[in-house]
């Protein structure tokens, strides 16, 4: 028997369905083992094998990734014709040194990179800290996972995962990508909207150029909800990033007096960078959609006033516990 409502309750909204995800049937998607081995490479192969051959390296094999079927070409390449893409984050010495220490001790290089051409040379995108370990042994050679298509290096930064990134490495290397792409052809923020991953990246990496001890952890939350990939030409969309880093540096500025007044006023927290911000912030409790986008420059100019007129004697000791319990993100003051 069912069991009558109680007067005045709200009927229960029906509940939508959660939808499944689809997993594909196992064994059914690419290639088999003998058609990854099996076929006529196409003339960018060729070509490819040229370029390899030109810069004194020696093609192994050429095969279809498994996945896919795009050709690729395991290659042994002269270690010195191999470079890092020039737009990537800085090189970890510490890291490089531990791979140098580590790879002895196996007695084999094990780890393919993965390099596109470039001139008479290669560049890689995920292999700047095993070249470098490679380099501190030594080596003469390394091998290599070749691709005919040069685009495909900005795809394997998005998914660089050799080491972790921090807000500011990823950050420098978006804005290096974003000016690469704007000098080689008229794509926009939006065609490359998986390799630059974040719009705020772009702007807040052009911060850290121009002052490499920006507190980007501090403001990423706002700008994140501000900036949206651009569908203007590159070189176009980079000049209005430029308008809003130039702003937001101010606004850092600002924020940096305020955090002295806390410091004068007694406080010591690592977290009064963003104590500040989150006072001034006018988005932090705004109500907004996934896909809803506030004002860059009325956020801004807000934030700046707040700034401006900052009280000290307002923050509270529950304020400095409450930003240590949350943190502040990476370099918080």
């Amino acid at each position: 028997m069912a069991r009558a409502k109680k007067d005045g309750a709200a009927p229960k909204k029906p509940t939508t369905p959660r939808k499944r995800k689809v997993k594909a049937e196992a064994g059914s998607i690419g290639l088999t083992a003998e058609e990854v081995a099996t076929g006529s490479p196409p003339g960018e192969v060729a070509e490819l094998q040229r370029k390899i051959d030109v810069a004194g390296g020696k093609t192994l094999a050429a095969y279809r990734e498994p996945l896919g079927g795009h050709w690729v070409a395991l290659a042994a390449l002269p270690l010195d014709r191999v470079k890092p893409t020039p737009y990537q984050r800085e090189l970890s010495k510490a890291h490089a040194e531990r791979l140098a220490t580590v790879i002895p001790k196996v007695g084999r290089f094990l780890d393919p990179v993965i390099a596109v051409p470039d001139g008479d040379s290669f560049i890689t995108p995920n292999g700047m800290h095993r070249l470098a370990a490679l380099g501190q042994l030594g080596a003469k050679t390394v091998v290599a996972l070749v691709m005919p298509e040069p685009e495909i290096a900005f795809r394997i930064l998005a998914l660089n995962t050799e080491k972790a990134h921090n807000l500011k490495d990823k950050a420098l290397e978006v804005i290096r990508m974003a000016r690469a792409i704007s000098e080689a052809d008229s794509r926009s923020e939006s065609d490359v909207a998986f390799e630059l991953e974040q719009p705020a990246l772009v702007t807040i990496g052009i911060c850290y150029e121009k002052n490499p001890r920006f507190s980007g952890g501090a403001y990423n939350s706002v700008v994140s909800k501000c900036e949206s990939f651009s569908t203007d030409k590159m070189a176009k969309s980079l000049k209005m990033r430029e308008e809003h880093a130039d702003k937001l540096l101010e606004l850092d500025e600002l924020v940096t007096k305020a955090v002295a007044k806390l410091k004068e006023a007694g406080w010591t927290s690592g977290y009064l960078k963003p104590i500040v911000v989150a006072r001034i912030n006018p988005l932090r409790f705004a109500k907004m959609g996934k896909d809803d986008r506030a004002d860059f420059d009325k956020t801004l100019d807000k934030m700046i006033e707040g700034a401006k007129k900052f009280d000290a004697t307002k923050v509270k000791a529950q304020d400095i516990a409450l930003a240590a319990a949350v943190g502040g993100g990476d370099e918080a003051n």
